[in-house]
């Protein structure tokens, strides 16, 4: 029996923060994402019927002004409704009397205000680090198998597979996608470009699958402005082409269902790293590069030309801007409530392969 001379709050807490705080995490993604719709739907005087973060019911709603604001029951997503996104509307403040460009400046600012976030969290954590990453091999590890196939220290890794690279995120990352051990590399050796062919790694294992090892250091920076502010731009490129490599390998086929992650495994994955038993700084710093990886691929996702997307919007803006005259709204809205529907239907699959991969 659990009585209150047994019930340990210290106990209890440390098991709950770490969700609370991925939570919070997930809530200044959808945040950040919906005011930058919601701020240029201002700024171009369109009329905002409600700003909402969350999905279904409302637990707190305030009306200032036109709009209303609401905090709703699930943590996983939000929405700006404007005066005649979805239908023609006859107010000539309402979204669909707007030029073009400024809609398509509306629907792409979610999108692009997530990837800035990404870049400054990027940045934030570069300059809390130990060290700033390059492309440049320093050393190699005991027993390497690369430097035997013709890599040397110094090199300046510029390419894997044809593939270009970055940063050193986007050399780790490139390893492990190969699908066998030996790669394709060129470098910068000498101020000359080389191609070293047939590059030769050892693999491992993980969850049934086989990955190669890398088996060389990577030259580190003290972190100064310059470094940081470069390197937080080139990590975060290094990211977007990670999500639309990802997408890639996904259509593909090299991954399946059970490799994705939705918000609910996405919150479990970031609960279990930062209550692994580290430095506060540490826990931190493993929350904030969550917080870069998914706002940056909340962003890239978002702009897909794909129907209920941000990037759906933007494609059907575009169209009218070459034809000069916009597509019937209730056509358009026809395709977006399909794809909607669609995508409500695979959230639901990911989720319920979340919920399975729990236990």
């Amino acid at each position: 029996m659990l009585t209150i001379e047994n019930f340990d709050i210290g106990a209890l807490w440390s098991s709950v923060w770490p969700f609370l705080l991925a939570i919070f995490l997930f809530g200044v993604i959808i945040a950040i994402h919906e005011f930058g719709h919601f701020s240029f739907a201002k700024l171009f005087d369109v009329q905002v019927n409600e700003f909402s973060l969350g999905m279904g019911p409302k637990l707190i709603k305030k009306k200032k002004g036109e709009t209303t604001y609401a905090l709703r029951l699930l943590p996983i997503g939000g929405f700006v409704s404007m005066e005649g996104e979805d239908e023609d509307s006859d107010n000539p403040r309402a979204f669909n009397n707007k030029p073009a460009w400024q809609r398509f400046i509306i629907v792409a600012a979610g999108a692009i205000l997530n990837l800035i976030l990404g870049v400054v969290v990027v940045g934030i954590c570069l300059s809390c680090g130990d060290l700033v990453g390059s492309r440049e091999i320093h050393s190699f590890m005991e027993n390497s198998v690369s430097d035997k196939s013709g890599l040397k220290a110094g090199d300046e890794i510029i390419k894997i597979n044809n593939t270009y690279i970055y940063s050193s995120q986007g050399v780790s990352f490139n390893m492990v996608r190969d699908t066998d051990n030996k790669l394709d590399i060129t470098v910068i050796r000498d101020g000359e470009r080389v191609l070293v062919k047939d590059v030769e790694f050892r693999q491992f294992e993980y969850e049934g699958r086989m990955y190669v090892q890398q088996d060389f250091y990577i030259v580190g920076e003290e972190p100064n402005p310059l470094n940081v502010i470069k390197n937080a731009v080139l990590d975060s490129a290094s990211i977007v082409q990670m999500v639309r490599l990802s997408l890639v390998d996904m259509v593909t086929g090299k991954y399946g269902m059970k490799d994705v992650s939705g918000p609910i495994g996405t919150i479990s994955a970031i609960a279990e790293s930062t209550a692994q038993p580290t430095e506060f700084k540490d826990k931190i710093l493993t929350a904030l590069n969550f917080l870069s990886m998914i706002t940056i691929n909340v962003g890239v996702f978002n702009l897909l030309p794909l129907p209920a997307l941000d990037g759906g919007r933007l494609f059907f803006i575009l169209i009218e801007m070459i034809r000069r005259k916009p597509i019937p709204a209730k056509k358009e809205g026809i395709v977006h409530t399909v794809g909607l529907v669609l995508l409500l239907i695979l959230m639901a699959i990911i989720s319920v392969n979340d919920v399975i991969k729990q236990f």
